[in-house]
């Protein structure tokens, strides 16, 4: 998806967000249909019928016809994707989407001349209702362009994501071979060596969010202090999250670009994330230190780089367990937990070789000793030489 900043007018902002109110109430019509469905009430509606229904809604109530009728449909096909996708078991079940959380909608059937540039940073796209809608030329809109999708992010950014499937990053063909170890203090470590940071918040910036939260905490439900700090965390964590977006593009790119294999654990993510807050009858323990280490988990944008890498380097990413390979060391393969010192040092117990702690685990998943492939699990040989430092710009 190529994203671009759209610079829409206060009359087109209006018809923007009214399209995303339309495509947010089809797909909870949606979901409410779903919830509703029992054995034995017949087959659930496919995308055909629903949109039939659409147009017999449509014709009883005005209002709903006074929108955009692509829109629409379009939020019937994506919540169709969605369950196709849940039960291919891909993600997690559709559900409610909220005002103000959930703001976007998608336009299909896209012709060439629907997408024209102004100026040299300036174009426009043409959507339904709202007419042509100027956003920023930051780079060339792909070719072959058949759909877009325009988002409202918490901050009220308004954005236009045009559906290409990008070309992949190619190798070096060197064979190169490189473990990445995820980790929270150090967000990627290389078997290289290289320690790479993912960019957060300033501290300025951290302790102007914790105020911001606090005052929207403390103000009364829809007053205009709770607004406008809810309005200020939006635009921190917006700013974070493109922070973070940013570096995990660039490293991706960069990569893929100077190494032929990437190895990775294979994390469960979303299970590490869970919190430990327990039930009222079994209240967990340490749930101030876990939530801050989901935190952590997040703010490092473990999911996101390697999802990137998947894309741009598809079939040249390996998943490694991840057992033992903070434990394990690199240089005799003694595996002992009191080898690792500290979350930073690394000293064997048996060989006294001593390193960073995440470099060591980043070289034991170069070494890949039970790559998970398709079709099976298979032992993978040593890389072809010993990585280099070599220094990667962010």
């Amino acid at each position: 998806m190529s994203r671009y900043r759209l610079e829409s007018t206060p009359k087109q902002e209006s018809i923007l967000l009214r399209h995303c109110s339309d495509a947010r109430y089809v797909w909870n019509l949606c979901v409410e249909q779903e919830n509703e469905h029992r054995p034995g009430r017949g087959r659930m509606p496919r995308f055909a019928e629903r949109c039939r229904q659409l147009t017999e809604a449509r014709a009883e109530n005005p209002w709903l016809a006074e929108g955009s009728q692509t829109v629409q449909q379009q939020a019937v096909r994506d919540h169709q994707q969605a369950m196709a996708n849940f039960f291919a078991g891909n993600c997690d079940r559709p559900g409610w989407r909220k005002a103000g959380h959930d703001e976007g909608f998608r336009i299909v059937a896209v012709k060439p001349g629907d997408v024209r540039r102004l100026n040299r940073h300036h174009a426009a796209v043409k959507i339904p209702k709202a007419g042509w809608v100027r956003f920023r030329w930051s780079r060339p809109v792909p070719h072959g362009v058949r759909s877009f999708r325009v988002t409202r992010d918490r901050s009220g950014r308004w954005h236009v994501a045009f559906a290409v499937i990008p070309a992949p990053v190619p190798g070096p063909g060197t064979g190169e071979v490189v473990g990445v170890d995820r980790g929270v203090a150090v967000s990627a470590a290389l078997s290289t060596g290289e320690l790479l940071h993912c960019p957060s918040l300033s501290p300025r910036e951290a302790r102007r969010l914790r105020s911001a939260e606090r005052r929207s905490a403390k103000a009364r439900r829809g007053s205009s202090r709770r607004r406008v700090a809810k309005a200020t965390v939006a635009r921190l964590k917006a700013r974070e999250a493109d922070r973070r977006k940013d570096w995990a593009e660039k490293t991706s790119t960069g990569l893929a670009q100077r190494f032929d294999v990437i190895r990775v654990e294979d994390l469960e993510i979303k299970n590490m994330m869970r919190s430990a807050r327990g039930t009222k009858d079994a209240p967990g323990t340490n749930v101030a230190a876990k939530a801050g280490l989901n935190r952590g988990i997040g703010q490092a944008g473990w999911g996101l780089l390697v999802r990137r890498l998947e894309d741009k380097a598809p079939g040249r990413v390996e998943k490694v367990p991840p057992a033992y390979t903070s434990q394990r060391c690199s240089a005799c393969g003694h595996v002992d937990r009191k080898s690792l010192e500290s979350q930073a040092v690394f000293r064997c117990t048996a060989c006294g070789y001593a390193c960073n702690a995440d470099v060591n685990a980043a070289r034991n998943i170069a070494a890949g000793h039970a790559v998970k492939a398709r079709g099976g699990d298979r032992v993978a040989g040593p890389a072809n030489r010993e990585p280099q430092l070599v220094l990667l710009k962010v």
